[in-house]
């Protein structure tokens, strides 16, 4: 029995195990509906920004850096602390049987938030984003086999998921939807450190919050 961990797996590798095919989606209409913010949204937006370019400025920010100083507080602001969301940090995921090949792998979601208000037709709660996080100084690219290793356990109890990679300064929404074969698409990387690109990175944050 071989075991693999999803972290060590290149995307070619994921590819051929699960099937997936690449498209790229040059805008987030029609999938999300994006509303415009408000000012103190904005605002807020503006002070998530600096506080992290001061630590971008001092040399790399660690993953877990990330997810506080920049992951946290956006979630906050786009409402994912609200009730029916529940917010998960470090799931382990079911070990994946790889059928025919012997092999088992096996991984951890850096943040998974659940609406609880929803079930997928197994009974369980509505996946509605999984995020992976990688240090500042790490393309966000790199986590991309990794997120999709992990979502492609929820396509086995709904039709489809958003999923994040993220640096902190660089943000790459996929949108992955069931099939034969299962598609992901791949959306406009966003960046928070260009102001117009920001807001749209905190519009999509709350569209999906929505869903």
């Amino acid at each position: 029995m071989t075991i693999l961990n999803a972290r060590n797996l290149s995307l070619e590798e994921v590819h051929r195990i699960f099937g997936y095919q690449k498209q790229y989606t040059e805008s987030f209409n029609p999938l999300l509906s994006l509303e415009p913010l408000t000012e103190i949204e904005q605002q807020e937006l503006l002070q998530i920004r600096d506080d992290f370019d001061r630590y971008l400025s001092a040399g790399k920010v660690s993953e877990g850096q990330v997810k506080f100083l920049v992951i946290a507080p956006l979630m906050r602001l786009a409402r994912f602390y609200r009730d029916p969301i529940e917010i998960r940090l470090e799931e382990d995921i079911a070990d994946i049987e790889i059928e025919d090949k012997d092999t088992i792998i096996t991984g951890r979601m850096d943040i998974l938030a659940v609406n609880k208000a929803k079930m997928s037709k197994n009974k369980v709660y509505f996946w509605t984003l999984i995020i992976e996080s990688k240090n500042s100084q790490i393309d966000v690219l790199v986590g991309l086999p990794q997120l999709l290793t992990y979502i492609n356990q929820s396509l086995t109890s709904q039709e489809s998921v958003w999923g994040l990679v993220t640096n902190g300064r660089s943000y790459q929404f996929v949108y992955i939807q069931q099939g034969n074969p299962p598609i992901y698409q791949i959306l406009p990387e966003l960046n928070l450190m260009e102001h117009a690109r920001s807001v749209i990175l905190l519009q999509v944050f709350k569209a999906i919050c929505l869903l």
